[in-house]
């Protein structure tokens, strides 16, 4: 598979899963996603999956702390609908590296590692997304402001002239390069600025 370098680059979410313990499909139940599982998960890279890839580390780092995140045991509420906008795609996302599932997730082994009903929407919360500890109710609010990093100026000219079947060869690579060149600053260069993921403890 070929894609772009510094996917590579883009840091690595470690977690630990009990249920993959307790099956033998990773030793200790230790996980790792990487922001290439967001793309093959979506099928594209774009800033909203950069975006959703980010909030999870983000908020798994607040969480935490030094400790390993545990998949299946966060609580993920959305404020907007799963249909509103790009929250389904940041939802999956969000399924993939927490666990954290709607009524048709993983219905657990004798009372345990039971995954549903713990991903909602339309919830009564100010920012876009609250992660929520099961074990302590420890919560944190986060929201994605993408403008922080906008596109290159010549990227709406080229977008219309590729949907309007004009473009050359040429315009189509210019595009797809300025397309990536954005995740990447998203990614790697704005990974840790305040101003694109904005992290508050739950209900401040």
């Amino acid at each position: 598979m070929n894609y772009p370098t510094f996917f590579n680059d883009v840091r690595k979410i470690t977690l630990r899963d009990p249920l993959a313990e307790f099956l033998g499909a990773a030793e200790r139940g230790v996980l790792e996603y990487s922001y290439l599982d967001a793309v093959k998960l979506a099928g594209h890279s774009c800033p909203t999956v950069a975006g959703a890839y980010l909030m999870n580390l983000k908020a798994l780092a607040h969480l935490y702390g030094a400790e390993l995140p545990e998949r299946g045991a966060i609580r993920v509420a959305f404020r907007d609908d799963i249909a509103g906008g790009v929250t389904g795609v940041i939802a999956n996302v969000t399924g993939l590296i927490t666990g954290a599932a709607q009524a048709g997730g993983f219905k657990g082994i004798g009372g345990k590692f039971d995954r549903r009903n713990l991903l909602a929407f339309n919830a009564a919360i100010a920012a876009e997304v609250r992660f929520e500890r099961r074990d302590n109710g420890k919560g944190v609010d986060v929201s994605y402001n993408a403008g922080v990093v906008p596109p290159a100026a010549a990227m709406r000219e080229l977008m219309g002239r590729i949907m309007d079947g004009d473009a050359t060869p040429a315009e189509h690579g210019e595009f797809a390069r300025l397309w990536q060149d954005r995740v990447r600053r998203i990614l790697i260069e704005h990974a840790d600025d305040p101003n694109l993921i904005v992290l508050k403890p739950a209900g401040a």
